[in-house]
């Protein structure tokens, strides 16, 4: 979104607790997974978004493309967070080079930050509501976020070409993979620390929102409830067993955290339909390292009372299976749909 430039970079997905890599070749619906890998980062590296340790999440990331001899230079990227600021406005109709040059100004009454502190861009959506005006997107990023992200890749040798926001990819996954329907889509990416949200109404993006809210809360709870380490309280997450914890314990632990993500869930789709106006979602795809969770996509439904499904951001995507595992594909999928969304961004679109 804030760079361009040649064909096939790679997408990194920089997580709190894991960097994904996927690099797609194709086009038009039509992708063949190049190359795909995952590393794990250690708590505390990466928190909330912000970088506390660069130095050891370049260090993860040299790892991942040597495991993978990776050989482009080119990467796209993404940020999320309450450094990202994304609003529908109304602006007066104008062409986009006119735009391009007056967006900073419309933008400073949208921004809560100050506008030399960030970095602005747009995409017209339509006419708007009333004649002589035009929807547009707009987009502003805290430069020091983007920086952070973009000294961290370079570190790594890498050059970036598209900087993303996490929200977007996902709705370039969901393009890629499913059927636009009629109605309202909401797409969440739940990850360790933040929620990124995005409610399509037939395709086209109506409203974000980023949580900082996630996966984490199971950990620190079971850590909390339970003294366990943070080793064993991801294990506990995923479901396997851990001498001293009480199953039963746990189970009420991890219900709780459920109900309290659900909750913030509830409470955004309300703000959602209190703003826009829309009405009710219809149907939510759920990704991130939440969707994996035992029980959470069935409790998040029941309270929604809509359908709720695991979104997998490979459906559509050409796999040769002698080249990758299948069940290793299929059970980090939930994990990849921001990184898939990054890997269909090539330098100079929209």
């Amino acid at each position: 979104m804030f760079f361009s430039k040649k064909i096939e970079p790679i997408a990194l997905d920089i997580g709190s607790t894991f960097i994904k890599l996927v690099q797609l070749k194709g086009s038009n619906r039509n992708y063949q997974l190049m190359k795909f890998g995952m590393i794990p980062l250690p708590p505390e590296v990466i928190v909330e978004g912000a970088v506390m340790d660069a130095g050891r999440v370049v260090d993860a990331i040299k790892e991942l493309l040597a495991a993978h001899k990776v050989a482009t230079k080119e990467v796209v990227i993404s940020v999320s967070g309450s450094s990202v600021i994304i609003k529908r406005v109304s602006v007066a109709d104008m062409t986009d080079e006119e735009l391009a040059e007056s967006i900073k100004w419309e933008a400073e009454q949208y921004i809560p930050f100050s506008i030399d502190d960030v970095n602005v861009d747009f995409q017209k959506l339509g006419a708007g509501a009333t004649e002589g005006q035009a929807d547009v997107l707009l987009v502003a990023v805290k430069k020091d976020k983007i920086n952070d992200y973009v000294n961290l890749v370079k570190e790594a040798g890498l050059d970036p070409v598209v900087m993303d926001v996490d929200a977007f990819a996902l709705a370039n996954m969901y393009e890629l993979n499913y059927d636009i329907e009629a109605g309202t889509t909401a797409l969440l990416n739940i990850g360790a620390s933040v929620m990124n949200i995005n409610i399509l109404k037939d395709g086209m993006s109506i409203f974000t929102r980023d949580i900082t809210v996630g996966g984490n809360r199971y950990t620190e709870g079971l850590q909390r409830d339970f003294g366990l380490t943070n080793e064993d309280a991801e294990k506990v997450k995923r479901g396997e067993s851990v001498e001293g914890a009480d199953k039963d314990q746990i189970s009420a632990v991890m219900s709780s955290v459920t109900e309290d993500i659900v909750a913030e869930t509830q409470r955004s789709f309300e703000f959602f339909r209190s703003t826009t106006g829309s009405e009710q979602v219809s149907r939510v795809f759920v990704s991130g390292g939440c969707a994996l969770i035992g029980h959470f996509t069935s409790i998040l439904s029941e309270r929604l009372e809509i359908p709720v499904e695991v979104a997998n951001p490979f459906k559509n995507v050409k796999i040769d299976p002698k080249k990758f595992d299948a069940a290793i594909i299929e059970e980090s999928a939930p994990l990849c749909a921001v990184a898939v969304g990054l890997a269909i961004r090539r330098p100079g679109d929209r």
